[in-house]
């Protein structure tokens, strides 16, 4: 009784795999392990994965490692990121597109660094754990000098790009974004659309200020007296629309969502409405900001959790050999910044002002 349970209880192996797909156990391995370099039919290899889900196959891949010398593990460096709210969904998105992979994601979440030049410490410590490959997200500079250890494995920045074009990198397209809020404006007819923008010196901020000078100039729109500077919070958005609606704008698009905030508090101050008087915009959907704002905040969503699934399944197919890192670092990966709307906007009360 006892050994029939445990034959009962045994995992399928390769061989089973193979034998239930009717095909080579090399097949299988192919298949499975995405091995670089081979062809399987598309069928075939639906066939195979059929089989190993139907018999709960799941590969050694203590055994693998053992022959490939591969850990499965990559690591994600991140400065701050880890800290950040709205931001935290990098670290989901490559979780999970780890786990759909097979591979184990480690953390370390560093000190903000104000130093273009990255600290080669913490990258040192996932190679002293073989770490197959690295992920080094940042959110402060346009570009980062790589320390040659980061080189020492294939690896992915998030965030920003690589000073000498080596390494491939992903981020938000925040120029596209501001622009997708300054047509949905122009298509609602607002032409007196006003910026308030953040006087931090960051990527964020000079890509959301180019979007939005881009296309008040694409729609030959004035902006003269329709751009003030704040700090990047409630405070600094409030004192920036309050110097805005001095030039009577129909609508402020805002930095952020903090300063959408500073936005709300200003034009109640001055007895506007918002949407019906003043329609506010801002930018990186922050939780629980534009859902907790009465009317909720229209506004544009960054794609954290895109780019932390993007920045795994790169970095998978470097390390599987499927990969253009050259074409990758030269042209770094921007993606879309979706406009949510929701009830902030609203026609001008003056048609086509």
């Amino acid at each position: 009784m006892t050994t029939g349970n445990r034959m009962a209880e045994k995992t399928a192996g390769i061989r089973d795999v193979a034998a239930h797909a009717g095909v080579s156990q090399t097949t299988v391995s192919h298949v499975l392990n995405a091995t670089p370099h081979t062809r399987v039919a598309e069928d075939t290899a639906a066939r195979v994965r059929a089989a190993a889900e139907k018999l709960g196959y799941r590969p050694n891949r203590f055994a693998r490692g053992l022959r490939t010398h591969a850990s499965d593990m990559i690591g994600l460096v991140t400065e701050e990121i880890a800290t950040t709210p709205h931001a935290g969904r990098i670290i989901l998105g490559a979780q999970e597109e780890a786990t759909r992979r097979g591979l184990t994601l480690a953390i370390i979440n560093s000190e903000l660094n104000p130093d273009p030049e990255v600290d080669s410490a913490q990258v040192q410590t996932f190679l002293d754990r073989q770490a197959d490959g690295i992920i080094y997200a940042t959110v402060y500079h346009d570009e980062i000098v790589a320390p040659e250890n980061l080189r020492a494995r294939p690896a992915v920045l998030i965030g920003a790009r690589d000073s000498t074009g080596t390494i491939p990198a992903v981020m938000p397209d925040e120029q596209a974004g501001a622009v997708s809020v300054v047509e949905m404006l122009l298509a609602r007819g607002h032409r007196r659309i006003a910026f308030a923008a953040s006087e931090e010196d960051v990527p964020a901020t000079r890509g959301r200020l180019l979007g939005y000078q881009h296309a008040m100039r694409a729609a030959g729109l004035p902006i003269d007296d329709l751009v003030a500077f704040g700090t990047a919070d409630a405070r600094g958005g409030y004192a920036a629309t309050l110097q805005l609606l001095d030039h009577e704008p129909t609508a402020v698009f805002c930095y952020n969502d903090r300063m959408a905030m500073g936005a709300y508090r200003a034009a109640g101050e001055r007895g506007l409405t918002i949407p019906r008087d003043l329609s506010v915009v801002g930018f990186d959907d922050q939780a629980p900001i534009p859902e907790s704002l009465f009317p909720t905040l229209t506004t544009v969503t960054l794609p954290h959790y895109e780019m932390g699934a993007w920045a795994v399944s790169t970095l998978d197919a470097l390390l599987n050999g499927k990969g253009e890192d050259a074409l990758l670092a030269a042209h770094p990966t921007l993606l879309a910044c979706p406009l949510l709307e929701r009830e902030s906007v609203a026609p001008p009360r003056v048609a086509g002002s």
